[in-house]
């Protein structure tokens, strides 16, 4: 077998792998990046980026439908999904022609194929084009991802479900899509296919969707939602499955049973550290398989990290990215460190769902004395040029008018959520914000309108 040695060896070519080996190799190091499929990993091929291309798609489809509220007048219309697949798909060709020119540049070294850990600093890999080759490193990242969780439940897994992968797959529209999970990539894939023109039916086993949420801020998606005819199903836990999805599928919880022809499964996500060898390698992984880090990202084995979702870093690209941040630092002499971050969130549903810092429930959590300024989009004038009025801004203040947490179901929400967290991480007070000249008419306007509505303390 033949055996390669590096300076550095990231495995898993996803956003903090990536980056921190173009980091790595442009210092000057030997860098290889062993990378089983999808070159950028799950963002730009699978997750993240094809997923909102297809949300704007849907985006589209929706305005197109509303056209004579704007002036527009159109015929009967209907989705191509043929060719909604293609923008995606040329889309991620353009970005792993990106991914591919960005190595070579490097310097980085990029080899396709399956690694498994057989001691510490070292994997054996078997190459896509064919073969075996050991690979060994001064310095090991381990980057390797995690994948849609598919639930235990009698008749689920030979239902053959699909993930968010198939779903954004799909060259046709399903005649009703039955959507397992109420969080982020379930309500996102469920408003898109209703807008292309699916029935959708979401099962959600907890009481809310969007289950991390305030109370207010879950049910102004969920009537969101509702309006356009998304049946959703609260408090259902599912006991059974059967049929085949693409076919026909029926899903029992104690609430009845639903029958529809497609299933889509979003629950959650599993580290992909099983069966690789990883005890080998000396890694620990906790009892829910990810793996055991510090607060520099440094596993129980010398000179050996793990970056992004297979570390239980929240589940965001952007998360990933400040891993590598803090891993270049760090091994630069630097004291970074993953305690504290401030990580801002936005479900991309229409309208997006963004927040940044301590819900109301988390500052009451904590035992916090804060105040909380609710307005509805209604009175964001540029939400109103739009006639897209739906949601409101919420802010939660400290007693000594710090920003404790911000969030926004509205428009452009994902936007709007940066200003708040730059004020945030410079500690200003709110009412920075409040007296801020904004440009009129923008969604960003509405936070002088909000944080006017503090309470006094």
């Amino acid at each position: 077998m033949d055996s390669s040695h590096y300076q550095a060896l990231v495995i898993g070519s996803g956003e903090g792998g990536k980056y921190l080996a173009w980091h790595l190799a442009r210092s000057g190091l030997k860098v290889a990046v062993i990378e089983r499929r999808l070159i950028g990993g799950s963002c730009p091929n699978t997750n993240c980026l094809p997923s909102k291309n297809e949300i704007w798609s849907a985006k589209v489809a929706d305005l197109v439908h509303r056209a004579s509220e704007f002036g527009s007048i159109t015929g009967p219309v209907t989705t191509d999904m043929s060719k909604v697949v293609a923008r995606k798909r040329a889309m991620i060709d353009g970005l792993i022609k990106l991914h591919l020119d960005l190595f070579k540049e490097s310097g980085a070294e990029l080899i396709m194929g399956d690694a498994r850990f057989v001691a510490p600093k070292t994997v054996d890999v078997s190459l896509n084009d064919g073969g075996m080759a050991r690979f060994t490193a001064d310095r090991l990242f381990i980057n390797i991802g995690t994948h849609a969780t598919i639930p235990d439940i009698p008749g689920l897994a030979t239902s053959k479900p699909m993930t968010n992968i198939e779903v954004l797959e799909l060259d046709r529209l399903p005649s009703h899509l039955i959507v397992l999970g109420g969080g982020y990539v379930g309500l996102e894939l469920a408003q898109t296919y209703r807008r292309f023109g699916s029935k959708v039916t979401i099962i959600e086993a907890g009481p809310q969707l969007a289950g991390r949420e305030d109370p207010d801020v879950a049910n102004e998606v969920t009537e969101a939602l509702r309006s356009e005819n998304i049946t959703i199903e609260l408090d259902a836990k599912v006991s059974k499955v059967e049929g085949q999805s693409g076919r026909n599928v029926t899903v029992a919880t104690q609430n009845g049973t639903i029958t529809g022809s497609d299933l889509l499964v979003a629950v959650g996500r599993t580290p992909n550290t099983s069966g690789i060898g990883l005890d080998a390698a000396g890694v620990t992984l906790d009892a829910h398989g990810f793996i055991v880090i510090n607060d520099r990202l440094e596993t129980t084995a010398p000179e050996t990290w793990a970056i992004g979702e297979c570390a239980g870093s929240p589940q965001f690209t952007h998360a990933s990215f400040d891993d590598f941040r803090i891993i270049r630092d760090n091994l630069s002499g630097g004291g970074r460190s993953t305690k504290e971050r401030l990580i801002p969130s936005c479900m991309f549903t229409d309208p997006q769902l963004g927040r940044v810092g301590l819900s109301e429930m988390q500052a009451q959590e904590h035992g916090l004395k804060f105040r909380v300024a609710k307005l509805a989009m209604t009175g964001v004038l540029r939400a109103r040029t739009i006639s897209e009025t739906r949601g409101f801004m919420k802010a939660v203040v400290g007693e000594d008018d710090r920003i404790l947490g911000f969030a926004m179901v509205g428009p452009e929400a994902g936007e709007v959520i940066a200003v708040v967290q730059t004020a945030m991480l410079a500690r200003m007070p709110y009412t920075a914000l409040r007296d801020a000249i904004f440009a009129h008419p923008t969604m960003s306007e509405g936070l002088n309108a909000l944080f006017l509505r503090v309470p006094s303390n």
